[in-house]
């Protein structure tokens, strides 16, 4: 796994959701020190229908309210925990869903949570990553830049693309996914 830099704080996570997505293709995700690169993402803010902010805050979502660089963590269908990272000021309701890594540390343990061996599979989805990483309820509203998490800047540029946003059903034309072009380790190919 390519080294990453600074770790990041609360206040890389003040921006809006679109540029805190955006800013965290390459960045390196680790939980109890399994994780890998962020290839993909997706933004959500309060003034978006999609977004779980979007009717204001309830007990299921009050995490995404802030404070910024905090997870928000939530099952999706009942079945998956998926992982965003709260972005904006605190009460604001904005975040990042983190769509997918590249594999880089811990792959044995991802491999063991996920019942398979493909590299290319473990993390390539939001439902994918949050088994691979162990992620539960339990880390909801917790601290990114403090135990489990560390979450490193991209050590150098990278190239982003974006599109629209997938396995929603409202505000899908917004190019708010984005992914670090021509990796393999993407949930869905960007058009």
């Amino acid at each position: 796994m390519a080294s990453s830099s600074r770790a990041l704080g609360p206040a890389d996570f003040l921006g809006d959701s679109q540029a805190v997505a955006r800013a965290l293709i390459g960045a390196t995700l680790l939980v109890d020190g399994v994780g890998g690169r962020i290839v993909e993402t997706e933004a959500y803010d309060r003034e978006d229908p999609a977004s779980h902010s979007f009717s204001g805050p309830t007990p299921r979502n009050q995490a995404m309210f802030g404070p910024p660089g905090r997870a928000y963590v939530y099952r999706s269908y009942g079945i998956h925990w998926c992982l965003n990272f709260v972005c904006r000021e605190e009460g604001h309701g904005a975040g990042v869903l983190i769509r997918a890594l590249e594999p880089g540390a811990g792959i044995a343990i991802m491999q063991a949570r996920r019942g398979l061996e493909d590299l290319r599979l473990l993390c390539s989805g939001p439902g994918k990553l949050g088994q691979a990483l162990a992620i539960t309820h339990d880390l909801n509203g917790c601290r990114l830049d403090r135990t489990p998490f560390k979450v490193l800047a991209p050590d150098h540029e990278v190239q982003v693309v974006s599109g629209p946003r997938i396995g929603i059903s409202k505000a899908m034309d917004l190019p708010w996914r984005f992914g670090l072009a021509g990796s393999r380790f993407l949930s869905t190919r960007f058009r």
